[in-house]
């Protein structure tokens, strides 16, 4: 059952690899409903999983973290999108990823620094990343359109990290 979650998870960070490359204009809205299924699968199994071996746990943990990070932006893109239909295309939106240039990479950043406080425990980590990422982008924030896609992008990408990292902690029992 666990390497049937580390399968999932890993499958899980590679296509959310393929859907990053592809870049934020063209990505389709259907890859982040694949994604979603492919994380949900694995956290059915793994909360059904038997103890699993340390090997399998430390790379199952990996592959999260990897999901988290690498799949976490077609997720926030979908989210965007699904934040306000009509604006999609529209230049100037919330779904413009003019908007606030650079959040792409902010967003795995971020990710990956969710991954790391919530593998450690720390609800501290949390409020810095949050804090940190609030106060970079603060003079940009005064435009509607920013403060909507900080908003809707932030909290999308946080909880799909968050979800990633629940499968790894379901396994830990």
């Amino acid at each position: 059952m666990t390497v049937a979650v580390l399968v999932l998870l890993a499958l899980t960070a590679a296509t959310g690899l393929v859907l990053t490359a592809r870049g934020e204009r063209v990505r389709p809205a259907w890859g982040a409903a694949l994604l979603g299924v492919l994380l949900g699968a694995a956290a059915v199994i793994a909360w059904t999983a038997d103890e699993p071996s340390s090997g399998l746990l430390q790379g199952t943990t990996v592959a999260a973290v990897l999901a988290a990070v690498l799949a976490g932006g077609p997720v926030a893109t979908a989210v965007l999108q699904g934040a306000d239909p009509a604006a999609v295309g529209v230049a100037g939106g919330p779904q413009d990823p003019t908007i606030l240039r650079g959040g792409a990479w902010i967003g795995v950043l971020e990710r990956a620094a969710v991954s790391a406080a919530l593998l450690a425990g720390s609800s501290e980590g949390l409020a810095v990343v949050l804090a940190v990422k609030g106060l970079g982008r603060f003079a940009e924030l005064r435009a509607p359109a920013a403060a909507e896609r900080f908003i809707v992008g932030t909290l999308a990408s946080g909880l799909w990290a968050a979800a990633c990292i629940g499968v790894a902690v379901l396994l830990r029992g």
